[in-house]
């Protein structure tokens, strides 16, 4: 018999689109940064690429960070959730206290370890997610038949919704929020209890954000920026502006003039503001496109997951999938002014350690997921993916 010249194609052992995504994300945000920091950077520093160097040791730490997260095995993971999840409860209570938390424009939310500041909220988030998912592994039909199930969890997020609102974080406690509740919705919770729990959260965050009186303001505020454009609807209306300018093509990588110190956090939060003046409505279609590519190939691997029998590693990345989704979300919806400005980066592309070192985590978790789903039956797995 002759033998035959085409080799077998070896299944793969990672999802190629997802990491793909990330690395584009990653560098178009290293761009990104280097565009919309070098003024700043050159005024407070005396050098344009301060905060591009810093990212890019950030980008590399996380990398490094996130090899070694590959190599854990998600069970232990799921063994430790518990344990994490209390060490970011204790960190949520210490960022409080005067002398230990941190305070940046008002908002107590890092806590300082030598030269690193760690931002809690960041790290809650990872921890709340690994925590549920062996919850609605462990209690799965106690959830799905009785309504204490779903209680348990959620005096957990109630506690983590005040300690993140006492820094306060308005943003984030709403990306846990709607993590958690799509997680259990996807664990198969009752209808009833899931839209009451859904009418609650509602009229909380309402009442949060008309009891405070900086939120009603950032609520009025991106309703009509244009009527403070020099006060509180300053940061909304230059960002407006930045969209306006960038038009179809945008007018070029490094012509924003928005980021010439009209812009307030122009390579932090509203770092897709200059995206879109640069780069245009192309260059915003390109990133809506990468997220959709990262959430839509997570949201596959957690289904890949469960088909492989590891339930706890598939609400995983149901959980976060739905948190960078959510994210990046929120951040294009307040810099296109279709939502109240919240103070959340934009996942493994805004400015910022904690948040690219947490995300590249999510990353690397995801991928190990992915990896050990693939391992169990590779060839009926991949009938379906």
């Amino acid at each position: 018999m002759k033998r035959s010249l085409k080799k077998e194609s070896k299944p793969l052992i990672f999802d190629q689109y997802l990491l793909a995504a990330t690395i584009c994300l990653i560098a178009l945000g290293l761009i990104m940064v280097a565009s919309a920091s070098m003024a700043i950077s050159e005024r407070q520093f005396g050098g344009p690429f301060h905060f591009l160097i810093r990212q890019m040791i950030y980008v590399v730490i996380g990398v490094v960070v996130s090899i070694g997260v590959l190599k854990v095995e998600m069970n232990t993971w799921q063994a430790m959730s518990g344990k994490i999840l209390l060490l970011g409860l204790v960190l949520l209570v210490l960022v409080l206290i005067p002398g230990i938390g941190h305070e940046v424009n008002g908002s107590r939310r890092w806590i300082g370890f030598g030269f690193v500041n760690i931002q809690v909220s960041e790290f809650i988030k990872l921890a709340m997610v690994l925590y549920l998912a062996g919850y609605l592994v462990r209690r799965n039909q106690e959830v799905q038949t009785k309504f204490s199930g779903f209680l348990k969890p959620m005096v957990v997020l109630a506690i983590i919704a005040l300690l993140l609102l006492k820094e306060p974080d308005f943003g984030a406690t709403v990306v846990v929020t709607v993590a958690v509740l799509t997680m259990m919705y996807l664990a198969g919770m009752r209808v009833w209890p899931f839209i009451f729990l859904l009418l609650f959260v509602a009229i909380a965050l309402a009442i949060l954000a008309v009891s405070s009186p900086y939120r009603l303001q950032r609520l009025t505020t991106f309703l009509n920026p244009w009527a403070n454009q020099y006060s509180s609807g300053y940061q909304l209306t230059q960002s407006l502006i930045a969209f306006g300018r960038g038009g179809f093509w945008g007018v070029g990588l490094g012509g924003s003039i928005q980021k010439l110190f009209y812009l307030p956090e122009a390579h932090t939060d509203f770092l897709f503001s200059v995206l879109a003046e640069e780069l245009g409505l192309v260059g915003i279609l390109v990133v809506i496109g990468l997220y959709v590519l990262l959430v839509v190939r997570g949201l596959m691997i957690g289904v890949r997951a469960q088909l492989a029998g590891h339930n706890a590693s598939g609400y995983m990345a149901y959980g976060f999938s739905v948190w960078l989704a959510m994210q990046a979300v929120v951040n294009m919806g307040v810099t296109a002014g279709l939502l109240p400005t919240k103070g959340l980066t934009l996942p493994l592309m805004s400015y910022g350690g904690s948040s690219m070192l947490i995300d590249l985590i999510v990353i690397a978790m995801l991928l190990r997921i992915d990896f050990e789903a693939r391992k169990v039956s590779p060839e009926r797995l991949r009938k379906v993916f």
